[in-house]
């Protein structure tokens, strides 16, 4: 059986955060109650310093899942090592000494908590730009997901800004299929719980987020003060006498669990891997479609890694099966932490499993490049957990991106605005699903110069059967 607290650390190498290897917290703590409740996947997403942590750390703490024992801890150490107990709250998920020590979050943390309806695991992700890729592989294990907008002027603006993460992250939940938000506008109590400028930050948020391609009947905007606790699982009795809309967990409480593909061939995006003294090598990730089974023999991709499974435990306990929609720890015999990566995808041996592929086809719309897009360009691609430079070794047809009608074919370049197909050669090995197969492993994002240049989703895969 797995260990009670799953708590792994990748430390800081050197000083200083660019050297500092990606951390991972997973807490299996809270055991589930005997009232089965649909499960959903909520990210935390938003600008730096926009209050995500804060928020999900004290609606955890209002939700009985973290003990006031532990917070008044955390208040104490937060106020020796920053002079102020303002990251108190954050702690909670950030719970790492580099994240503490920068009160920034640098790598996702998964907590679990009870609503009154349903079953939620929290992933916090970071807001600073330069951890994006980890927040990628965050959203792309997410049903749904909470931004956070900062309300404050000077912190709205640089969130919507050209370059701000508010407008990257909403971006990047939509291309990666999470089309259910919930947005907290935070920091209200900094506002004076300003109807005002609550309605100002709503209307602007919305217009972006419609313009992307959300449904505005599918999003609720709340306001809360993150910090004070306010209109985060209990009505403001004062401050916003004004709002007469749901409370953040009342809006989450609204959120409806996708359907699961249980009928589908194994899929596990591998989020991260671990040796655990007494227990052996322990990949992590979230089981896209499928069932997960102790002795079942599964195959990792593209490494080719075939292994038995000996356990599977979620939240808690070792259970006999977990189906698609949750996240997982898995000890499988007689590999090597070495062998297996963040990127990897299991899949079981006797049931189509994933392969390495050599090349793929792929639709995608031209979204923010300085430039031309010709043959030979090799950019980032983030796909499910994978982040691989891929060169564009065709570019067939430029469309129409609203009716798919072919425009020019071979053309020499695309440019923004453009919808193309191309296709792409990953420059190392990568595991990559068509989307109409597995959409989970087949939307994508294109990135370059640490921003988000085109989105698009794989049509076919050239895969290299050993």
């Amino acid at each position: 059986m797995l260990p009670t607290i799953l708590h792994f650390s990748r430390w800081c190498l050197k000083t200083g955060l660019n050297t500092c290897l990606p951390t991972f917290t997973l807490h299996w703590d809270l055991v589930m109650s005997e009232t089965a409740r649909p499960r959903l996947s909520l990210v935390t997403i938003g600008h730096y310093n926009s209050g995500k942590s804060t928020i999900a750390g004290h609606l955890l703490y209002q939700r009985n899942a973290i003990d006031a024992k532990t917070i008044s801890k955390y208040e104490k150490e937060s106020t020796s090592l920053h002079g102020k107990p303002s990251t108190k709250f954050a702690w909670v998920l950030d719970n790492v000494k580099a994240e503490r020590e920068k009160s920034m979050t640098i790598d996702i943390s998964l907590w679990r908590f009870e609503s009154v309806k349903n079953d939620f695991t929290i992933i916090d992700t970071p807001g600073y730009r330069d951890f994006i890729k980890n927040t990628i592989t965050g959203v792309a294990q997410a049903d749904a997901a909470l931004l956070a907008v900062d309300a404050t002027q000077e912190g709205f603006e640089k969130g919507m800004a050209r370059e701000g993460q508010t407008r990257e992250h909403a971006l990047l939940a939509f291309t990666l299929g999470v089309k259910q938000l919930v947005v907290a506008v935070n920091k209200m109590d900094e506002v004076g719980y300003s109807e005002k400028r609550y309605n100002e930050v709503k209307s602007e948020v919305s217009s972006h987020l419609k313009k992307l391609g959300f449904k505005l009947s599918k999003i609720t905007i709340v306001p809360v003060s993150g910090w004070e606790g306010i209109n985060l699982s209990k009505k403001p009795t004062c401050n916003m006498e004004w709002y007469e809309g749901p409370t953040l967990l009342e809006a989450l409480d609204n959120l409806i669990a996708p359907k699961r593909p249980t009928d589908k061939p194994l899929r596990i995006p591998i989020q991260d891997v671990y040796k655990i003294g007494g227990i052996g090598t322990v990949p992590v990730g979230r089981v896209e479609s499928g069932i997960l089974k102790p002795g079942i023999q599964v195959r990792f991709a593209p490494s080719g890694i075939i292994a038995e499974v000996k356990s599977v435990e979620v939240h808690h306990e070792c259970v006999p099966e977990v189906g698609a929609g949750n996240n997982v720890g898995f000890n499988v015999k007689n590999v090597s932490v070495k062998d297996i990566s963040r990127g990897d995808v299991a899949s079981a041996l006797d049931d189509e499993p994933a392969y390495n592929v050599s090349s793929f086809e792929a639709q995608l719309i031209v979204m923010n490049h300085p430039g031309k897009i010709t043959k030979g360009y090799t950019p980032v691609i983030d796909c499910h957990t994978a982040h691989v430079a891929c060169r564009f070794v065709n570019i067939r047809d430029r469309m129409d991106r609203r009716t798919g009608k072919i425009l020019e074919a071979n053309p020499e370049s695309i440019q923004n605005g453009d919808a193309a197909l191309v296709t792409l050669e990953p420059t190392k090995p990568l595991c990559v699903e068509a989307f109409a197969d597995f959409p989970a492993l087949g939307r994508f994002v294109v990135r370059d110069n640490k921003q988000t240049v085109a989105v698009g989703i794989i049509k076919a895969t050239t895969k290299i059967i050993d």
